[in-house]
Parts: C-alpha cells; structure tokens; sequence
C-alpha cells in the first residue's frame, strides 16, 4: 500500500492508532479470522471488534469476506510506504576507477613476496626487485609479508565539487607460503597518509580453487579472498557496512590530484601474516582494485 502526506491518507495513519487494531493486524497476518474469534482471543464484545474492523476495512488495510455463514476478515497489504513531499537526501554523482593490482607505484615489501600473471610468475617468488619489473602491470595476484604498497587513484573533482563519500573494493587475503587456511594477519588501509583502519584477515585460503584463478596455479597456494569494501564517509569509516573507525573524510586531504591508497602490514602487527591481493583473472571476483566517488 502506498500512502503520503495528505488527508486522503488519513484513515490508514487513523486505523493504525490504535492498540486494539494493531493486535488485530498480527492475528489476521497469520490467518483469516471470523469476528467470534477475535473476539474470544483479544476478550472483547463482537461489537467491538467490529468496529474496529470496520475502521480497518476504510483504510483498506483489510476485506471481509464470507465463508459459509461465517463472516472473516483477511489482509490486504503486507507493507505500507509512505511518500514525503520532498527527497530530504540529494543524489550524488560519481565516477568509478578500477586500477589493476599490478599497478602500484610505490612499495617496500619482504618475503615471502611475488607477482603473478596469467600465464606464469612474473620474474623469481621472494626477490622483492621484481616488484620494478616492467611486466608488473600485468600481475592479476601480488603478495608479500612485511611492508606496504601504494597505488594512485585520479581525483577528477574540481573546487566546485564536494566529495559526499568514497568507496574502495578489493579482493584480499593474508599470506603464507603455499598456503595456510587459518593465518590470521592485520591488513592497515591508508589514503592520502591517513592511517583508516585495520581489518584481520582470517587465512591464506586454498581450500578450494578460486573461481577465476588460472589453472597454472598450482592447487596447494592461495587462491582467493574476501571482497573488503572500505568506505569513508562524514560520518565515519565503515567496513562492509559496518561502522569500522572514528575517521571522517574531513580527516583526509581530498584537494590532490590523486588518491595515494596503501595497504599495509604494520611491523609490530598482533598478527603479521602478510597479504594477497587478487586482481582481475584471479581469485573469486573478476576485478581489479575499484574506488568509487560520490560528489555533489
């Protein structure tokens, strides 16, 4: 039922003001009952229980209808929205920039560290210098133990426009070498050198295969994630919809012409498990590293 803020609404905000009909409102959402047994049930008069239904039937909340002699009353709408006059929350604009994982542009990692490709590994597992290699960017898996990479989002915005929220989307994972389902280990997010958040990941997983991972790799080494999405907003950040820490958008520096994301493993980390990010081609989800931007 759709209902607004007028008078011709009224009768439905009426018949629900009441204790007695909103008692009756459950009984009838679990069957259809005649007036005698509403009456036994809620203890009152058939008149007025009749009464009541009837101020529910001109709001169209319910019907009557016949069952041999019997008269009931059945439910008519499962749901009830009401329309304001004005949208109190504007919509924004944004833009959304998917970097592969393979494109970071600094980093300081120690082993045990490696890129992967489609085909094969992209230079030695564990020789940190190959993380210059040209043929980086092509990396579809990165990992490593200690240390950090850093990527480089654009900020299309100009002085006229006002970052409302940003959304960061990846796909990540501890790291151990080969693989261990239950390592545990304490993944740090940054943007602009603003510490965000850290968020534990649970294991290095293999288990199963990931559903987008080359058949190259083999089946005893990580093979996928878990989907992290990193929002910050006004308010506060959140970590898959759910409030994550106290740092706000007006924490960060947003007048630069790029966003500098890093992901980090902290030396003194509870849990120093390293990290896996699977970008486009591999893991679970065919994507690479996505920030969105609301603006207004």
């Amino acid at each position: 039922m759709e209902a607004d803020i007028t008078l011709s609404s009224l009768p439905v905000y009426k018949a629900l003001a009441s204790p007695v009909r909103l008692r009756i409102i459950q009984k009838l959402s679990a069957r259809k009952m005649s007036v005698h047994d509403l009456s036994s049930e809620l203890g009152l008069s058939g008149t007025i229980v009749l009464q009541h239904l009837n101020k529910l039937a001109d709001a169209g909340i319910i019907k009557f209808e016949r069952i041999g002699h019997n008269k009931v009353s059945r439910l008519t709408v499962d749901n009830i929205n009401v329309h304001f006059p004005q949208t109190i929350y504007p919509e924004f604009d944004s833009y959304k920039t998917e970097v592969p994982v393979g494109h970071f542009t600094n980093f300081s990692v120690k082993p045990s560290c490696g890129l992967a490709g489609k085909t094969d590994y992209i230079g030695k597992v564990d020789n940190a210098a190959y993380f210059m290699d040209p043929d980086r960017i092509s990396a579809g898996m990165i990992w490593w133990c200690n240390g950090f990479v850093e990527y480089q989002f654009p900020n299309y915005l100009t002085a006229k426009n006002n970052v409302e929220m940003l959304d960061l989307a990846m796909e990540l994972g501890s790291e151990f070498p080969f693989s261990n389902n239950v390592w545990p280990s304490d993944i740090t997010f940054y943007i602009n050198g603003t510490e965000i958040g850290t968020w534990t990941a649970p294991g290095d997983f293999s288990d199963t295969r990931g559903k987008y991972t080359p058949e190259w790799v083999p089946d005893n080494v990580n093979q996928y994630g878990i989907l992290k999405t990193l929002r910050l907003t006004h308010d506060g950040s959140f970590l898959d919809g759910q409030p994550f820490t106290d740092v706000k958008l007006e924490d960060i520096d947003t007048s630069r012409d790029t966003f500098a994301v890093r992901l980090g493993i902290k030396k003194n980390a509870k849990n120093n498990g390293g990290c896996t990010i699977f970008g486009r081609g591999f893991g679970n989800y065919n994507q690479d590293i996505e920030m969105k931007l609301f603006y207004s």
